[in-house]
């Protein structure tokens, strides 16, 4: 067996890759109404991959990281464009970041906070989804602000608009976006966490894996070693 037939054993069982995206951040996977069709960085290098297999791709949209975790355990998907965790690595295999995107603050047009260090203030309330990456780098900054766990970015918002909380912590593209639907409500300048983004596997796919490491080494050195999405999606490089 060639190892493409095993890498293909492993992601694509039934004949077609299933790939999950995480719909929560537009700067890497979003519904262009023109295209008809996701567009961004995620959805690029899926279909990079599909091309390479010679297999049909197919993008299974999630509204969170949290919501592409769960379907893992439902055998939902066979590969997941998430941000690396080394908490899961007893449970998936992470390729190496082919792009990282920044988490930061969205507050009331009113407040007095203008940075992301002027968050981390006392008796501040930071809402932040419970299973994000950026929540739990979050956590392991702050000295004096507190984190208030919602199960989702959105959730993190509506406790900002109904006033339960100072702040809302998020992936920068997803509150501008809401910011713009939501008046009254305005960014902080900085970011107070970089997240790197990778391709995911189960862990038990270990031909999968190599191959995922390779493509994506081979990925950034054709983008001339671009990783970095500051709110707006970019085209990459074809191989």
């Amino acid at each position: 067996m060639s190892t493409r037939e095993k890498v293909l054993s492993e992601i694509a069982p039934a004949g077609v890759i299933r790939a999950a995206v995480n719909m929560s951040n537009a700067a890497l996977v979003r519904w262009d109404d023109q295209a008809g069709a996701l567009v961004g960085p995620s959805a690029q290098i899926g279909h990079k991959i599909g091309e390479q297999l010679d297999r049909g791709l197919l993008l299974i949209q999630y509204g969170s990281a949290a919501d592409i975790l769960a379907a893992s355990d439902r055998g939902e998907w066979d590969i997941a464009f998430i941000a690396s965790d080394p908490s899961r690595a007893d449970r998936f295999s992470f390729s190496p970041p082919y792009i990282s995107v920044r988490a930061t603050y969205l507050v009331p047009e009113g407040s007095a906070f203008r940075t992301v260090g002027d968050v981390d203030a006392e008796g501040v309330r930071i809402a932040s989804a419970r299973s994000a990456a950026y929540t739990k780098q979050l956590e392991r900054i702050l000295e004096k602000a507190t984190v208030s766990h919602t199960d989702s970015p959105a959730a993190a918002i509506d406790l900002l608009v109904g006033s339960r909380c100072d702040a809302a912590a998020g992936l920068t593209e997803f509150l501008v976006q809401r910011s713009k639907r939501t008046s009254g409500f305005r960014l902080v300048e900085g970011a107070f966490s970089e997240i790197p983004q990778t391709i995911a596997v189960h862990r038990r796919s270990i031909h999968a894996s190599a191959f995922f490491a390779d493509f994506v080494r081979r990925l950034n050195a054709s983008a001339g070693g671009y990783h970095d999405v500051a709110g707006h999606g970019a085209a990459l490089t074809p191989f």
